[in-house]
């Protein structure tokens, strides 16, 4: 079958219309539908042209009366040609006379080149397709830790947020962070919910082997304390706790590098004066109360659940630390998202809107009930409320109320990821010179999740870099390695 409108734009002796003799899927369609043969409702022949537009079909180029040279051609190239023919066709007003009579006079080639400067037809066919292109995979794995960090990538499953843009996802319930990262490496997830400093690590060889990752989605702002044992309530000077045992959920974590950070500004060094050991998240409380541990600043639900078993409490919260600092991330390799581009698409377009639907305050409690069942956190409601709700009880007696304990914004700040790698470098992960914007950029990908949210009716911000005030102490992101030599405790 050659399909006449669909014909090369940019030649004179294609006829670009639908008319009577046309044999493009959309006319043959219609036609069977007019003519009865086929009594199909509207939605049935809609479904048939969309089917039609998207199975790899025959296509000749040329117009009537030119020898059929026909070819196999892919759905990508069929749309394609597709949209060019409908910009070009809008260029002319759809007039095929002045069409082709032009193209007759100065050539397809320099048309095209002429177009091109003036409009940006690759992009155009780019965000058409973005915006068009089924998942070439429905059929998705994807990586969690049980914790509330992980809410949105979590709550997107039970509250249809995958299967609205078109998604089967098993969401796989992990036992910890080195888990999540060699289920990653391996190809047996296809993305994975992760820890911020996690892709950068991986991106640069950090404790594994080095493959380029990307994350396009902070998960969660806020959303960790420092928990200590109800032995050490006399103790909440940091300046006491030379000797203590801390745990942290992994090495390339902010939790460690957001502990190593407040205990050096209280003069200790943590590499010295405390110990500290990694502990999968939900094995934190047990430990606390076999005395394996003094203390551990954690992802939530455990610094609650440490409060509710009655063995431990919040020392302080994290964003008392840096306020608004990142923690948790939706993250995937580059090749997934390089030979998959619909099905990341999809799977972004809906983390994006799942974060932003977390960030809503209203919907915190129907998210609790959701995330709480065995299969994913296995926790009690009441602990999950207290954490996405704020108002909590700290273990000595009093009730905070604090909204924004935990928060929601899936915005990749470039700026954050710099900071991160000042703290690696500093602590000894890194060594020797670092690219500290070029591997942020590389890795954080803000635009991906601008484009998302613009999609989806949000503002993005206008910038990718913002300074921080962390203890009282700013991090300027021009001045990144002035900034790791400025401590006075550091390996580096």
């Amino acid at each position: 079958m050659s399909y006449k409108s669909l014909g090369d734009p940019f030649d004179p002796n294609s006829n670009l219309l639908h008319k009577k003799g046309c044999s493009c899927p959309i006319c043959d369609a219609k036609r069977t539908h007019d003519s009865g043969q086929d009594k199909v409702s509207e939605a049935a022949l809609q479904a048939q042209i969309e089917r039609a537009a998207y199975e790899p079909s025959v296509h000749n180029d040329h117009g009537p009366g030119t020898p059929d040279t026909s070819v196999t051609e892919s759905s990508e190239a069929i749309m394609d040609r597709a949209i060019e023919s409908a910009i070009v066709r809008s260029v002319f007003n759809h007039n095929e006379l002045n069409r082709r009579s032009f193209l007759g006079l100065v050539g397809g080639g320099v048309a095209a080149s002429i177009l091109s400067t003036v409009f940006p037809l690759e992009e155009a066919k780019a965000a058409i397709k973005d915006s068009l292109g089924k998942p070439e995979k429905a059929k998705l794995s994807v990586g969690f830790v049980p914790i509330t960090c992980a809410t949105p990538i979590i709550m997107a499953h039970p509250m249809g947020f995958y299967s609205k843009y078109g998604l089967d996802v098993d969401v796989i319930k992990t036992a910890g962070w080195a888990v999540a990262r060699d289920k990653s490496l391996a190809k047996e997830y296809d993305a994975s919910h992760m820890l911020t400093p996690m892709p950068l690590a991986m991106s640069l060889g950090a404790g594994s082997v080095a493959k380029p990752y990307i994350m396009p989605a902070v998960e969660n702002i806020n959303g960790q304390a420092i928990v200590l044992h109800m032995d050490h309530k006399d103790k909440r000077d940091p300046k006491q706790w030379k000797g203590f045992k801390f745990g942290v959920p992994f090495e390339y974590s902010m939790h460690n590098f957001l502990l190593r950070y407040y205990v050096a500004e209280h003069g200790l060094d943590p590499d010295k004066d405390i110990q500290i050991r990694v502990v999968p998240p939900p094995e934190m409380v047990a430990n606390l109360r076999a005395g394996n541990l003094d203390g551990y600043l954690s992802p939530d639900p455990f610094n609650q659940r440490a409060v509710w078993e009655k063995v431990g409490f919040i020392h302080i919260l994290t964003k008392e630390i840096w306020e608004g600092h990142p923690c948790c991330a939706f993250a995937c390799s580059k090749e997934f998202a390089t030979e998959l581009p619909n099905t990341y698409g999809a799977l972004l377009k809906a983390i994006v809107d799942a974060t932003h639907y977390s960030s809503k305050m209203e919907n915190r409690k129907e998210i609790s009930k959701a995330i709480a069942p065995k299969n994913y956190l296995n926790q009690p409601v009441p602990v999950i409320e207290q954490v996405l709700t704020g108002t909590y009880a700290d273990g000595l007696g009093k009730v905070h109320k604090v909204p924004d304990r935990i928060d929601f914004d899936p915005f990749p700040w470039h700026s954050m990821g710099v900071w991160i790698l000042t703290q690696m470098k500093r602590w000894g992960y890194i060594k020797g010179g670092v690219d500290y914007k070029g591997v942020a950029e590389a890795v954080y990908l803000a635009s991906d999740t601008a484009k998302m949210m613009k999609e989806l009716g949000y503002t993005p911000p206008s910038e990718t870099y913002k300074k921080y005030t962390i203890m009282g102490k700013e991090f300027d992101y021009n001045k990144a390695e002035e900034y790791v030599q400025s401590f006075a405790i550091r390996r580096t």
